[in-house]
């Protein structure tokens, strides 16, 4: 996913006066004065001033409170919030449609391209990639500041598969941030959790089928072992959607349907075809 063409116009536009502001103030390249030349100016430089600025954040709110370019409010309150930025090095561990993933420790992101999608930039074959990057709320997204410097690491199956668990936990349990904008508790950002659907009455409905399920002298062995099964499964769903379920409840639970997978493993390996 990318910022539409207009979105994108725009954050550039508030990124080049911002930060030829803070150039002018810093007087780092004098010859570049005003946020046309800036926009033309060297990557290389916009480096040094892009680092310059989130070494002296408290600048935005100098811009915000000068206003030099007479920005509208609303543009003036997305500059505001960039001071939420999020640097360092992250880790791209896949791209969906609806944002890329960023992984930084534990804490993993839902980001934006800019004018290209991150499927433009990195192929597929190449995530994870290990990367040097801002991260700036926009308009309720999370896009990167435009600058993105990668290493030339390749990772191999372990650390692959602990980048996929931490997106896994974070996908679970609802941890993706995919909005600087959103209020901070601790070091996590609150997400609006979604009403839950209460499946109990069909879970009781087919337990009770379940229950009248009976393995019987001259039916197949795998009868029993699979109504056994069965059983425990529901069992274990019950108790997954019930108000007073805990780890160690479910993790018991969660015992008795092994026990019964192998049993019933076990019995469809002995038979004979």
């Amino acid at each position: 996913m990318k910022l539409t063409e207009k979105e994108a116009e725009l954050f550039y536009q508030l990124m080049w006066t911002l930060q030829s502001y803070v150039n002018l103030k810093l007087k780092l390249y004098p010859d570049i004065k005003t946020s046309d030349d800036y926009a033309d100016c060297e990557t290389e430089q916009k480096v040094e001033v892009r680092n310059a600025l989130y070494k002296n954040i408290e600048l935005i709110d100098s811009f915000v409170q000068e206003n030099p370019q007479k920005l509208s409010q609303e543009n003036l309150s997305i500059v505001s919030n960039w001071k939420n930025f999020i640097s360092g090095e992250f880790y791209i561990e896949r791209i969906l449609k609806k944002y890329t993933v960023f992984i930084q420790d534990e804490t993993v992101y839902g980001v934006c391209g800019i004018t290209q999608g991150f499927d433009e930039l990195i192929h597929y074959s190449d995530l994870p990639q290990y990367v040097n990057t801002v991260l700036l709320p926009f308009k309720g997204k999370i896009i990167y500041d435009g600058l993105l410097g990668t290493h030339n690491i390749y990772f191999g199956g372990g650390i692959k598969d602990s980048l996929k668990e931490t997106y896994m936990c974070g996908k679970q349990n609802n941890r993706i941030i995919d909005s600087l904008e959103r209020s901070r508790e601790g070091s996590q950002y609150k997400k609006i959790a979604k009403p839950l659907i209460d499946w109990k009455p069909e879970l009781d409905e087919i337990a009770g089928k379940v229950k009248k399920l009976k393995g019987s002298a001259g039916q197949p062995a795998i009868y029993s072992p699979a109504f056994s099964l069965a059983k425990a499964s529901i069992e274990f769903a019950q108790l997954a959607v019930s108000d007073d379920n805990d780890y160690e409840t479910l993790s018991y639970a969660l015992q008795k349907v092994r026990r019964a997978f192998t049993k019933t493993n076990n019995t469809l390996y002995r038979e004979e075809y």
